[in-house]
């Protein structure tokens, strides 16, 4: 972009063109509707040094007079700002606007059709609130954004008088508009459906019907190229097709969503009080990690229990709440919540994704970074090999982003992040000091290999919670005062009772929040007459206090069940259920019966509350309390106690206990068909489906041999499911582990069976469809799906991966005798030997274009590399490349003649140099083109 700026004579000049380098002072932005053409002052004009005498140039004395007002010294005006005379310089303005209006530190609404000077009607607040809603500027489309996208929005009069800003005529602009207060105020608007977007302009006017859909591009946050004369159906096609891409590949990036963890961290701990976190605000460290420019990382340490987490929640709404006040609200929050027992959020993979989820949710222009790699590769992208490879890359080209805006980045519990922590952290290390417009902040345990591998420097900041002990003790007497008060009005404890814990509390708490929850969390159980009594016992400290409650677990009429679910829930792989509980102890059979867990679960819950506080239940999931409650049961220790016959035997038994949940469950002809000719369509699930009901725990692991077995069967268990016993077992090798397995299960009647080979061979699948010979076969670029042609005159699509038919492409009539994707996988060519090439749709197996022309049987085609072109080859010895493509009627891959909307084709046939065009409007129009190059 480039700004406008006045000099010492009072003339106005140009900035140079600021790149992605540059650093973009702060300016003011213009917002006007634009009057007749020749009014408006354009670039030339100003670069001409013309255009004084324009209407328009008023708008620009205001701008800039009104900046300097402000202390502004540079100003954006959308009619001179821009050189339209340059295709490119025009289409990345049109997608840059809503990012140029948002990073504005002042937007001026110029209403050139409001007076100052008119009388209020008896129902107007202002003398001018009538001409107000009517305005113009209200009714155009470009000015959606330009409502929208900045953080302050004053407007102004004809006579250069201020009205007010979208903050104080936030009730006159809702009832104009109808667009909510919150997308008024600056609120994501990711936030608000499609439905609403397009609502909001729907009766707002374009000077060119395209505009329509372009002005919408930084509300949908999509980037599309404008391409006048295609129409506003097409601009507007176009849109949300990049807008559902977008979302597609946001929903697939998606792991969690932090900002869903952090309302339940915050709920699980009984809420944040402004309190308890108040003090690092204003602590040294805190503010030169937020005000110097040069500081770039905070680190919050300390041991467990401290607050860490409830620290960064405290930190991350402070930073909101002074985005939300300031005059350009330009800033980003991106920030996780690592939790070592939760799979989805335990690894480095996982807090790259929840970062980029919340950047691109935020800013969805940076979502190209990801789009860039996602749509050839797909889901596959996150969750391979190489998904750290991958989003490392992507994170650091948003960052590098010249549009990213001020960024904070925080990281909680380092120290849970249990896969790929050397790589987060050696990441964070180099990339924490790169990039200026972004400061990390980031919480752990005191652990050394952390320190070690941060490399601490001038531009990293540690903040020791325990060299901050009163600041803590102040934060954890707040929490006490407010918790005691809620457990006092819930128990009923009278004012003695209840100063009486808060007491022993505030002695023994030793500044760590986690002592204070896990014992309110005792006292929950325990009656208001023994409460002080037992609240006495718990002894300070959570080592300590974590050794009575094992003390008191091993002491319980339960121990041994209580013990058996502790070390059941300190080894499985993620939290689990209480109905996968019942799946995994012996103890528990008499539960394991669906219709009497559902009326036993409350004595499940409390046999679980047994476990002394290290448990807690959310929404029938089993938690630890905390991370250092799992250490503490898998010391050394504490986990002989646990596992006395190691924690081996614990998983042995997990594992046996589910496949006796299967057993009971899965078994040969589950749904009882009895008949081994019965075709799918006939099979219909019972009332009680079995295979729909169990929820068996996860298994992680695929048989090999079992997936050869399905592959290899696919198309004789889906028409006829219990040949599975029959052909499927009798045809597989001999040395398959699933025939030796099943044998038995072969049918009697079979009493000779074919001799087959001993092992699997390298024919994965074989597809079945086609009737007659196949002719050409050809993978999609991505692998996943392959194409065949046939002598049964039809084109077939196959997946890949399951052999399963998705498209039958039908409208050749003679034999197809060549098939290809194009590089993008989007359509597909066929050529036959009915004379004709076909392009189809590769996802719906829609008909897109019959290319006639060869006089005999085409024998290949095959798309160019970029995809804009087809060749074709015949047994008439000619290569023929006439076509339209995109609007254009294409000769040898050069384009040579653009068609208007109204000339849009809807088939083509050509002959030599002739092309015969047919267009929905029922006409036909034939055009006979001269060999040799199209010069003008």
């Amino acid at each position: 972009m480039r700004l406008l700026l006045q000099n010492e004579i009072g003339r106005f000049t140009f900035t140079k063109e600021l790149k992605s380098d540059d650093q973009i002072p702060r300016y003011a932005i213009l917002s006007h509707t634009w009057g007749p053409d020749n009014e408006e002052v354009t670039f030339e004009d100003m670069i001409n040094g013309t255009g004084e005498d324009k209407l328009g140039y008023e708008k620009i004395r205001f701008c800039g007079e009104q900046a300097r007002k402000d202390g502004l010294l540079y100003f954006w005006i959308d009619t001179c700002c821009i050189n339209k005379s340059i295709d490119a310089e025009l289409s990345r303005s049109l997608n840059s606007m809503f990012r140029w209006y948002r990073q504005a530190y002042k937007c001026y609404v110029y209403l050139s059709d409001v007076s100052t000077t008119k009388r209020s009607t008896p129902v107007a607040d202002f003398p001018w609130e009538s001409d107000f809603r009517k305005s113009r500027w209200f009714t155009r489309g470009w000015t959606l954004q330009e409502l929208l996208a900045p953080a302050s929005v004053e407007f102004f009069s004809r006579e250069r008088e201020r009205l007010g800003d979208k903050s104080s005529l936030k009730k006159q602009i809702f009832e104009i508009t109808n667009i909510p207060y919150t997308a008024l105020q600056g609120h994501a608007l990711s936030q608000f459906s499609k439905e609403d977007r397009l609502q909001w302009i729907q009766h707002r006017q374009t000077k060119r019907e395209e505009d329509k859909a372009y002005s919408l591009l930084g509300v949908f946050g999509v980037y599309i190229l404008p391409i006048y004369g295609e129409g506003q159906a097409s601009a507007h096609t176009r849109l949300l097709d990049e807008f559902h891409k977008n979302q597609n590949c946001l929903r697939d990036l998606r792991t969690t969503d932090p900002r869903k963890d952090k309302e339940r961290i915050e709920q699980t701990k009984g809420g944040l009080l402004k309190d308890s976190y108040s003090w690092i605000l204003e602590h040294s460290k805190f503010r030169r990690w937020h005000n110097d420019k040069q500081s770039r990382l905070l680190w919050i340490r300390g041991d467990p229990g401290k607050g860490k987490t409830m620290l960064l929640c405290g930190i991350i709404d402070k930073l909101e709440e002074t985005a939300a006040a300031s005059f350009s609200g330009s800033c980003l929050l991106s920030y996780f919540f690592c939790q070592a027992t939760d799979s989805r959020i335990n690894s480095a993979t996982a807090v790259l994704r929840g970062l980029i989820y919340l950047l691109a949710d935020q800013q969805p222009a940076l979502l190209k970074h990801v789009r860039k790699k996602y749509d050839d590769a797909g889901k596959e992208l996150f969750v391979d090999t190489n998904a750290w490879f991958a989003l490392s890359e992507i994170f650091i080209n948003i960052l590098q982003d010249p549009g990213l805006e001020s960024t904070y980045v925080i990281i909680d519990a380092l120290d849970e992040c249990v896969a790929g922590l050397q790589q987060l952290l050696q990441f964070i290390d180099e990339t924490s000091p790169a990039y200026p417009r972004v400061k990390w902040i980031i919480s752990s345990r005191n652990w050394p290999n952390i320190e070690e591998q941060l490399n601490i420097s001038d531009q990293k900041v540690q903040l020791r919670l325990e060299l901050n002990k009163d600041s803590i003790a102040a934060a954890v007497s707040t929490y006490i005062e407010h918790q005691v008060g809620e457990l006092a009005r819930r128990k009923r404890y009278n004012p003695k009772l209840e100063n009486s814990v808060r007491e022993y509390l505030s002695l023994n708490a030793d500044a760590t929040f986690l002592w204070v929850a896990v014992v309110l969390q005792a006292l929950e159980k325990i009656d208001r007459r023994n409460a002080l009594k037992r609240v006495e016992a718990f002894p300070p400290g959570l080592g300590p206090l974590y050794r009575q409650m094992m003390d008191q677990v091993s002491k319980s009429d339960d121990a041994d069940l209580c013990k058996r679910i502790l070390s059941i829930v300190a080894v499985v792989y993620r939290p689990i259920t209480l109905r996968e509980l019942v799946s995994f102890d012996d103890a528990l059979d008499e539960l394991d019966n669906l219709k009497d867990l559902s009326e036993e679960i409350e004595d499940l819950e409390q046999t679980v509350g047994q476990c002394g506080s290290f448990l807690t239940i959310r929404e029938g999931t089993i938690y630890f309390v905390h991370q250092s409650a799992k250490d503490f049961l898998l010391q050394e220790n504490t986990s002989r106690e646990l596992f006395p016959s190691g924690a081996e035997e614990v998983h042995r038994t997990i594992f046996s206990r589910s496949l006796q949940v299967m057993s009971k469950t899965l078994r040969r002809d589950v749904y009882s068909l009895r008949a081994a000719g019965i075709s799918i369509d006939q099979v219909k699930p019972p009332d009680s489906d079995p295979l729909a009901v169990e929820k068996c725990p996860h298994l992680y692991a695929f048989v090999h041999d079992a997936k050869r077995f399905v592959l290899h069967n696919k198309s004789v268990i889906e028409q006829t499911p219990l040949q599975s016993y029959c052909s499927a077992l009798v045809f597989t090798p001999t040395q398959s582990i699933v025939r030796a397995a099943f044998e038995k299960c072969i049918p009697s009647w079979i009493q000779r069976k074919p001799k087959v080979q001993e092992r699997w061979d390298a024919l994965l699948q074989t597809l079945e469809g086609h009737s007659d010979y196949v002719n050409s076969v050809a993978f999609s670029p991505d692998g996943k799906q392959v194409v065949s042609g046939s002598d049964d005159n039809t084109v077939r699509l196959w997946d890949a991966a399951t052999g399963a038919p998705l498209q039958t492409l039908e409208g050749h009539s003679d034999y197809v005798s060549s098939v290809a994707f194009s590089p993008d996988g989007k359509q597909v060519v066929s050529g036959s030997g009915d004379k004709t090439v076909r392009l189809w749709d590769a996802a719906t197996g829609a008909p897109l274009q019959t290319l006639e022309g060869h006089s005999r049987s085409v024998s290949s085609v095959a798309f160019s590399p970029d995809g804009k072109q087809v060749v074709s080859g015949s047994y008439d010895n000619t290569l023929w490349a006439l076509f339209t493509l995109d609007n254009w009627v294409i000769e040898d891959g050069v384009k040579i003649l653009w068609l208007p909307p109204n000339y849009r084709v809807t088939c083509t046939a050509v002959w030599n140099s002739n092309i015969v065009l047919g267009h929905s409007s029922g006409r036909v129009s034939i055009y006979d083109f001269s060999e040799g190059p199209k010069l003008i």
